[in-house]
């Protein structure tokens, strides 16, 4: 098992390995060409959103209010068993099954957490569609649709240009990096109509870190756009406040800033250091009950059909390495997880998928048995 000395001895050199191109165990992934700067982008679409419903059964929607980008369908009950179609000018498209990430608040002992701690939530990529049938199992209930275009809305601030890289802990990681700010996140939805931040950030010591996917759809020809999309179905129609994930990596190996940290711009850590040094992080809404010192990583795409792409596999294991080494981890240990808000314990890998911690397919049966030698291409790394 590392000691603290070691890992981050690990740690410190960890940018200088991968700058060499040195492969990862089990993968041999080339170190990329390094990205230029980005110039500032067009102005960002303004979010279009619209709620509705559906009963168990198919409900048909004919037409939209106006054409979407995205369609975010939500529910509780039975995790599986729930599809959707769509139309769009050309006619109506197959069937898709949906597999979703469910998400929500940690909450104190005898109150309710925020969002459904069982059931599903997939945010799907439907450019130009104009209607939707969705088709529930008879165990699902409560289902929320959100219509969506995030696009070609009307326009607001422009876009600030992503960062080289990003930094954990005062290290810097060597992966393209969009901020919130980068990505288009509209800091306004964070707030309720009285001013009152929805979800004040928290923060504890990292006890764990989670693996995740969207669960949406793969070869996203425009991820910042999902992001917006995810962002505003988490924050409105799920009632997070925020983006549920700390980090969210697409297909490319960009990183992209999600929970807000505070208002120092650098992503995940906040609130000053524990008594023997360790960074805290921003509580967020990634896995209901469980989310208090558990980082929580998504991957964009869904991996009940493929797998991740190696710039994905590549980016996620140096996030990985770098999280664990400033926040003192074993990544081939386990972790008695004990949550600082609601007592709730549970045991698991300290690096662990998310259908570890609740019933979910997360992050896909494709990828979940991955994650062993996930783990241990992040040992390896450290060392």
């Amino acid at each position: 098992m590392p000691t603290r000395r070691s890992v981050i001895a690990g740690a410190a050199g960890l940018a200088a390995t991968v700058a060499a191109g040195v492969p990862l165990a089990g993968n041999a992934i080339a170190q990329p060409t390094a990205a230029a700067p980005t110039p500032v982008g067009p102005p960002i679409p303004a979010t279009l959103g619209r709620k509705a419903t559906a009963r168990a059964g198919r409900t048909q929607v004919a037409e939209t209010s106006f054409p979407l980008s995205h369609l975010a369908i939500s529910w509780r009950g039975a995790a599986e068993g729930a599809a959707v179609r769509v139309r769009t000018s050309a006619g109506w498209a197959g069937w898709q099954e949906l597999h979703g990430c469910p998400g929500g608040r940690d909450a104190a002992p005898g109150v309710a957490a925020v969002a459904s701690l069982a059931g599903g939530a997939a945010m799907l990529v439907v450019p130009g569609a104009i209607g939707y049938e969705v088709a529930l199992s008879s165990g699902a209930t409560d289902a929320r649709v959100l219509e969506i275009n995030t696009v070609d809305g009307p326009t607001r601030t422009r876009a600030a240009a992503p960062a080289r890289q990003v930094t954990l802990g005062g290290r810097g990681v060597p992966c393209r990096y969009l901020s919130r700010a980068a990505w288009g996140a509209d800091e306004k939805l964070r707030f309720g109509a009285d001013g009152t931040e929805l979800f004040p950030p928290a923060y504890f010591p990292v006890q764990t870190l989670t693996v995740h996917h969207t669960a949406g759809v793969n070869d996203d020809p425009d991820p910042a756009a999902t992001m917006r999309a995810i962002y505003y179905d988490q924050t409105i129609t799920r009632e997070f406040g925020d983006f549920g994930y700390h980090l969210a990596i697409d297909e490319a190996g960009r990183v992209y800033e999600g929970r807000f940290s505070g208002r120092d711009l650098l992503p995940v850590f906040g609130g000053g250091l524990t008594p023997d040094w360790r960074p805290k992080m921003s509580n967020a809404a990634h896995v209901g009950g469980f989310n208090a010192g558990n980082i929580g990583i998504t991957l964009l795409g869904n991996f009940q059909e493929r797998k991740p792409t190696r710039a994905a596999r590549r980016s996620l294991t140096i996030l990985l390495a770098t999280l664990a080494a400033v926040c003192d981890l074993d990544p081939l240990g386990r972790t008695d997880y004990v949550n600082p808000i609601s007592g709730a314990r549970k045991t698991v890998d300290t690096i662990a998928g998310h259908r570890d911690w609740a019933p979910t397919l997360c992050p896909g049966d494709l990828f979940h048995p991955d994650l062993p030698s996930v783990r241990q291409d992040v040992a390896d790394l450290l060392r």
